[in-house]
């Protein structure tokens, strides 16, 4: 039977599907569109994706060091997809180790207003899964308006099985 755990690990498993089919979303773009202000929002946007996920792995304490700036700006396609490889690989071996007492785990951090907060690493992942599903709407529609073709990120997209044809 899944736990509750392996339920977060299938979000992540989702949520990196989507962040592929963002990327080649991006590069539908044509090349003469993105120069513009509104594609390179889309780019940072998703950089913003990022580095949101590495600052609550440093604030879970599974990261030395946090991210040098949670709202990048002009960064390229190329840097996007390096910087999204390697926070993968940071969740993935976050995700390996959750059980129960670890989702279950409340923790204080400083916010970046300054203030002091707790939550438990379980709210914190629900957040992230809402925060990153936020942005790709935000995203799919700077690449809409660009003239590329956004992603289909729809969760029911990726989690639903053909059935057979029935007669």
């Amino acid at each position: 039977m899944p736990t509750t755990a392996d339920r977060y690990r299938r979000w992540f498993d989702y949520e990196k599907d989507s962040h592929e089919k963002v990327l080649v979303s991006l590069l539908s773009v044509p090349a003469n569109n993105r120069p513009s202000p509104s594609y390179q929002k889309a780019v940072d946007l998703f950089a913003h994706i990022i580095m949101g996920r590495r600052l609550w792995l440093f604030r879970f304490g599974s990261a030395t060091e946090p991210p040098r700036d949670l709202f990048p700006q002009s960064v390229s396609l190329e840097e996007l997809a390096c910087r999204l490889q390697e926070m993968e690989a940071l969740w993935s071996s976050f995700l390996s180790r959750l059980d129960d007492v670890e989702l279950a785990r409340s923790f204080d951090y400083r916010s970046l207003d300054a203030g002091w907060f707790r939550n438990t690493v379980e709210d914190i992942l629900t957040q992230l899964h809402g925060h990153s599903l936020y942005h790709r709407g935000q995203i799919a529609s700077l690449v809409r308006a660009c003239g590329g073709e956004p992603a289909a990120t729809d969760f029911v997209y990726w989690a639903r099985e053909a059935i057979p044809s029935r007669g």
